[in-house]
């Protein structure tokens, strides 16, 4: 692996081998200025000796695969595994300032003071595209870039459902004509209940509709049809909710075109902001092909860059982290007994069985089984930010462990994969920081 340099004046020069920049660091002649990817700033001048590098980005809705090459060697590679769950946070963040401003009674009404600019994005599609300029930025900042090329996957999304389309017909969407979604949901679905082993016998079954994603970390609650589903009233309980019941794990194959929609949405955009050129998937498909390449994020930013024969590089494996939890209020549900079991479990576990206005879609009233109460629901405010975030690394007995989070109001610490105890906590004062990880960081 190369090591990345720049000179004084934080100019990009050529990567150097390890071993050199070993030496410069332990004479002085350098220093570390970044770590993800490896790179060190010169202390004396120097112009440095430039050769045209190629950069290839695949730019993709989950990952993106970068390529740094020469006319000889690859320079940098690898791949960037993006931060996902944005949509959901934003969907947090509403749930707790609509329940905080229902508290104040008479507060003036301002549902009609938004606006949206020219170009506007939806924030986790913006957070994406901005991740991708971002971490081209950090490149061409470290590396002399001469050229970038980046690989758009274009495609007619409605003419891949609808080989027929025409004219204003691009103007209607998948649910065009359904009163509302609920009401698309049941019709995709032919108004049955979509659990294979089914066994509501009722003549007139009562359908809901379900999130498919909501047990996966972070949970996915979105309301776009891909993660939609139909059930029947009988399946869809708050029991098969739980983990190791049925719905928990559950993913049935409801086709999306999440990515591509993506890309269709922002490819204009990272053309006109990194002032690239554009290549297309078909074409780095036969090139692929043609130099017997393993079909990989990596492998077709190289063959976006134009590399064909030369030195290969280690990939780099780079992942996004969260920075901060910048949510000041958490709510924790209040536990019970459950009478059946005896096993403790949440108050949402046990409701009432309400679900709408509607009494025709009420379940079970599962409050009569909420026996011993063991601790009441509670909301917590965060009033300072905490010294480790989930992701870093610390030293706990001569030992390096990864931080899960932090509890009792910043006092203790959650370590991962303490021998012998699950997510161990030990006082704060008692480990010792190796490395803070938030943004785009070398996955360990």
């Amino acid at each position: 692996m190369k090591v990345l340099v720049i000179n004084k004046h934080r100019q990009p020069l050529m990567p150097t081998i390890p071993r050199k920049a070993r030496i410069l660091l332990q004479s002085g002649k350098a220093k570390i200025v970044g770590r993800d990817p490896f790179t060190i700033k010169l202390i004396y001048g120097s112009s440095g000796y430039k050769q045209p590098i190629s950069l290839g980005i695949d730019a993709g809705y989950k990952y993106v695969g970068f390529s740094a090459i020469t006319e000889k060697e690859e320079l940098i590679g690898g791949e960037v595994e993006l931060l996902n769950g944005m949509s959901e946070r934003i969907t947090e963040k509403q749930t707790y300032r609509r329940t905080r401003r229902n508290r104040l009674r008479h507060r003036a009404k301002r549902f009609d003071n938004r606006k949206r600019d020219k170009g506007w994005l939806a924030p986790s599609i913006q957070h994406k595209l901005n991740t991708h300029l971002r971490f081209v930025e950090r490149i061409k900042s470290r590396l002399p870039v001469t050229k970038i090329t980046v690989e758009t996957a274009k495609f007619d999304i409605q003419k891949i459902k609808n080989p027929e389309i025409q004219r204003e017909q691009y103007q209607q969407g998948e649910q065009q004509g359904f009163r509302n979604l609920t009401n698309y949901i049941r019709h995709r679905d032919g108004y049955k209940c979509q659990n294979p082993d089914c066994k509501n016998k009722s003549a007139d079954k009562v359908l809901q509709i379900h999130h498919i994603g909501y047990w996966i970390n972070p949970p996915d609650r979105s309301n776009r049809p891909s993660n939609l589903i139909t059930l029947c009233d009988k399946c869809h309980s708050s029991p098969n909710h739980k983990k190791g019941k049925i719905l928990h794990g559950w993913q049935p194959k409801v086709k999306s075109f999440k990515a591509e929609t993506f890309m269709s949405t922002i490819y204009k955009r990272i053309l006109e902001e990194l002032d690239t050129e554009q290549t297309f998937g078909y074409e780095t498909d036969f090139k692929r092909v043609e130099l017997k390449l393993e079909k990989s994020h990596h492998n077709d930013a190289f063959i976006i860059a134009g590399g064909a024969t030369g030195q290969r590089i280690e990939p780099l494996t780079i992942e996004q982290i969260r920075r901060h939890k910048r949510s000041m209020e958490q709510f924790y549900d209040a536990k019970y007994i459950d009478k059946r079991t005896g096993e403790k479990v949440s108050g949402s576990i046990l409701n009432s069985g309400r679900r709408t206005r509607n009494k025709n879609l009420n379940g079970e009233n599962l409050r009569v089984y909420r026996g011993l109460k063991l601790s009441c629901g509670q909301r917590r405010i965060k009033k300072q930010r905490y010294r480790y975030n989930p992701s870093d690394y610390v030293l706990f007995e001569k030992k390096v462990y990864r931080v899960i989070g932090m509890q009792n109001l910043g006092t203790g610490v959650k370590l991962a994969n303490y021998s012998g105890v699950a997510n161990k906590v030990v006082n704060v004062n008692k480990v010792q920081s190796i490395r803070m990880r938030s943004g785009l960081c070398i996955r360990a």
